[in-house]
């Protein structure tokens, strides 16, 4: 008697394969094209720092170059405008980064009167919209007597203040989810309060604040709005690239965003590298 599979039938077994395949599969499958999505334009930025254009005015793949990695700076203005943004992007980061993790240490770990109205005050400028706290803080300079002298440290002043929310945020939730335990457990151990914070806890919130310096940076250097609203001379590479666009980006713009993006892939990867040797040790 014969057993042979009618064709219908086995591509209707494929099918139900496939179908219960792909629900299996549906999230992680949507997930790779939200992600695919969100790199388009960073794959662009990467091919473009390659091309060789016709014509600044059309922004197109004309041709492969190396001209523009081999020559940064050949665009007039570019690397003075990279170098404003670095050193503003720096000094607040160090600057927001201390503030805003004493700041949340004192909300986390200390009882004092307008604690709670401190933690809504925070959001604050998180949620404020980048044009009101721009011109809020030029009127600010400007009613200080420091409306002729916007520059450099004025950008500062503003960067700083808005990086602040973004630190104590990171930080306090790193610091929410610490075991007191561990802490209680070196005390026990003859520690005293100096040592404990700096073997114990400074260890364990670490990468809350390092995370919090690193995303501080790359608000700082990405600012535009705030920035031009307090520069008065000052030219940040944001500001840069918003002047040069009306008569045709120069393409080592592309090469400036792809080195900043290889950078952050290689800090979130050296990251990850590190915390898995360091579980690797423990196990």
């Amino acid at each position: 008697m014969s057993t042979t599979t009618h064709p219908k039938m086995k591509t209707y077994k494929a099918g139900s394969a496939f179908g219960r395949w792909f629900r299996s599969h549906i999230v992680l499958i949507l997930g790779l094209l939200v992600l695919l999505y969100t790199f388009i334009p960073i794959f662009v930025v990467v091919l473009m720092s390659f091309n060789d254009p016709a014509s600044r005015l059309i922004y197109r793949f004309d041709g492969f170059t190396l001209h523009n990695w081999l020559n940064p700076c050949e665009a007039e203005g570019m690397c003075g405008a990279l170098k404003t943004s670095i050193e503003i992007g720096f000094c607040a980061t160090l600057g927001s980064t201390i503030l805003g993790t004493l700041i949340a240490f004192a909300l986390v770990r200390h009882e004092f009167a307008g604690r709670s109205a401190m933690n809504l005050l925070i959001f604050l400028p998180m949620a404020s919209p980048e044009i009101v706290m721009g011109s809020s803080l030029l009127a600010l300079f400007v009613a200080a007597g420091f409306g002729g002298q916007l520059g450099f440290w004025t950008i500062l002043i503003a960067h700083i203040m808005f990086c602040i929310s973004f630190v104590v945020v990171t930080v306090r939730a790193r610091l929410a989810g610490l075991d007191d335990n561990l802490e209680q457990a070196a005390m026990d151990l003859y520690a005293t309060p100096q040592q404990t914070f700096w073997r114990v806890t400074f260890p364990l919130v670490f990468p809350g604040i390092l995370g919090a310096a690193l995303l501080s940076f790359s608000l700082s250097f990405d600012d535009f709005i705030v920035t031009n609203l307090n520069a008065g001379n000052t030219t940040t590479f944001p500001m840069y690239v918003w002047g040069v666009a009306q008569r045709g980006v120069p393409m080592q713009v592309n090469v400036v965003g792809t080195v900043m993006f290889l950078i952050s892939v290689l800090i979130v990867v050296g990251g990850e590298v590190n915390s898995r040797r360091r579980a690797a040790k423990l196990v």
